[in-house]
């Protein structure tokens, strides 16, 4: 059989370093570039907070990257089987590792948080699975400027 290159797997050799590097117009090193790893955790800050019961609140935490099992245990789930929305409760609590002290997430604690807080942690987990960042460009409605800003930080200017 014969072997042959295809036009996506073009290198060419770096007279620096001596070794190989992939064509920048292929789609493999457009998509992500050979230098960095895979960001599996996110830090985020929550625009209200958790509160516990002591009374603490805790607002800083970390996501990771879901995994097929994250997204298909919830479903055999008793409570999202009688409740589909409950879904992003347990799934979220698959995938938030920490919020402030409390490293034991859980649906529990979850649902308990406040619905601008569910709602932010909703779209920071669109934002890392399916696009794989938490970037959002903008464009500023004075000069028109266009620019990003990571989502997961804190209040602007913090």
């Amino acid at each position: 059989m014969r072997r042959g290159f295809s036009a996506s797997s073009v290198a060419t050799l770096d007279p620096v370093q001596g070794s190989t590097v992939p064509d920048p117009a292929s789609p493999i090193s457009a998509a992500r570039p050979p230098e960095q790893g895979l960001r599996t955790e996110f830090s985020f800050i929550l625009p209200r907070g958790y509160k516990d019961g002591s009374g603490v609140v805790h607002r800083d935490g970390v996501m990771r990257l879901a995994t097929a099992r994250d997204e298909l245990v919830p479903l055999r789930d008793d409570r999202v089987r009688e409740n589909p929305a409950y879904l992003t409760v347990v799934l979220l609590g698959r995938v938030v590792t920490r919020i402030g002290t409390i490293d034991d997430v859980h649906a529990g604690i979850i649902e308990n948080l406040f619905a601008s807080d569910l709602a932010f942690l909703q779209d920071l987990y669109r934002r890392i699975n399916q696009e794989g960042h938490t970037r959002a460009a903008v464009t500023c409605p004075a000069c028109e400027h266009q620019f990003a800003v990571d989502v997961a930080g804190g209040r602007l200017g913090e």
